[in-house]
């Protein structure tokens, strides 16, 4: 086995892989106690070429992985990329591209939503992986040599998995379904840690604009909190915490101890005393943005039979087509179009328009009916 120490070595390795026509990629992390992902071991192989990359090692550094990663002439293949691509753009300070996430192409190929790596394999490659080492701490020096085949199995396997899931896609005529979410992978923004950012990841309770700046505030300190520490959010506070603080907007570190969600002692912290400056801070600026929420409209009355219908559709539609449902549309999308024809969905638009859209339409205004034949559902001409 190829194991990577040195960054000569690590150069050369980069040098072959690039020459490949596509190089799987996938990493080992611990996340569990830190914020910010320790990247623990590289995986990669492309054509004969595979190794595993050590990036603790004192001796190497990963520079010439990531500028591999960069190439822009160089297809990079994951399953469930997300977490491997937060990696590697704050590694590098871009994103792999241009990518082709193997869990996004099996929920076109018909291989079910969010299907696991080990259950795609097994069921394209017909192996069943090893998973001896599943719950290792990658973290750990030395590692085994059952731990390193075990983490280079999961490129080897992928490398031969790309090949399968891009052939079927391309008979089915279904290469660019997978164009829309692959650009949702390499949007930055969805990776964005910026603290004043921090408060959109959660659900507001209330839209008023005090409460919203009091969870902006407190969002942001706990963001920043989070990464000086380098813990996890939840070790700071809880989300709920945040919503309490947001509805009660504490003055003194008394009134900590009043909420039910912020841990116990903690308004004798000296953390305590920074958010509550914070707090008075952003309240006190007469310059404050005030952010206005806008809710969309209620949907109209009388409704809902017209999108449980379209739900009964989508399911229709998608396991005719051997589709997962929710990469043809969401919940959201079908509500906005029992409410518009027009509704500026996904749904209604390139080849989603096709294999949902237009029988969407047809359904609602009555062109086309759903019936009951012999147990199974069937679309009947109207």
């Amino acid at each position: 086995m190829r194991v990577i120490t040195r960054t000569k070595e690590l150069e050369e390795l980069s040098r072959e892989l690039a020459a490949t026509p596509f190089v799987a990629v996938d990493t080992e992390f611990m996340r569990e106690t830190t914020y910010w992902p320790k990247l623990c071991l590289i995986q990669a192989a492309g054509g004969d070429v595979e190794a595993v990359i050590d990036p603790l090692s004192e001796d190497l550094s990963l520079d010439p992985f990531l500028e591999l990663m960069a190439d822009k002439k160089v297809l990079k293949v994951f399953h469930a990329a997300r977490q491997d691509l937060e990696i590697f753009l704050k590694l590098g300070g871009a994103l792999p591209a241009p990518l082709f996430d193997s869990q996004i192409a099996a929920m076109a190929c018909g291989y079910g939503d969010t299907i696991a790596y080990d259950a795609l394999v097994q069921q394209v490659l017909k192996r069943r992986l090893d998973k001896s080492s599943r719950f290792t701490d990658w973290s750990r020096r030395p590692l085994s040599d059952a731990q390193m085949a075990y983490a280079l199995a999961d490129v080897t396997h992928l490398r031969d998995l790309y090949p399968k899931l891009r052939d079927k896609l391309e008979r089915d005529g279904r290469s660019d379904w997978l164009d829309e979410e692959h650009a949702n992978l390499l949007d930055p923004e969805i990776y964005d840690t910026t603290p004043e950012n921090s408060w959109e990841r959660l659900k507001l309770r209330k839209t008023t604009p005090d409460y919203i700046l009091a969870l902006q505030t407190a969002a942001a300190w706990r963001e920043r909190q989070a990464q000086a520490r380098d813990v996890p959010r939840g070790r700071v506070v809880k989300d709920d915490a945040l919503y309490e603080i947001a509805e009660h907007r504490p003055k003194t570190p008394a009134d900590f101890d009043r909420m039910r969600a912020v841990p116990r002692g903690f308004g004798n912290s000296r953390a305590a005393g920074e958010l509550i400056a914070e707090l008075n801070r952003a309240f006190a600026n007469p310059d404050r943005v005030a952010h206005k929420i806008d809710r969309p409209p209620p949907l109209p009355s009388g409704i809902g039979p017209t999108v449980e219908l379209l739900k009964v559709l989508l399911r229709f539609e998608a396991e005719a087509h051997q589709v997962a449902p929710r990469l043809i549309a969401s919940v959201a999308e079908i509500e906005a179009i029992a409410a518009k024809d027009d509704a500026d969905v996904p749904a209604l638009k390139g080849w989603r328009r096709k294999v949902f859209g237009e029988r969407a339409l047809a359904l609602k205004h009555g062109k086309i009916a759903l019936k009951l034949h012999n147990g199974k559902v069937v679309i009947e001409e109207l």
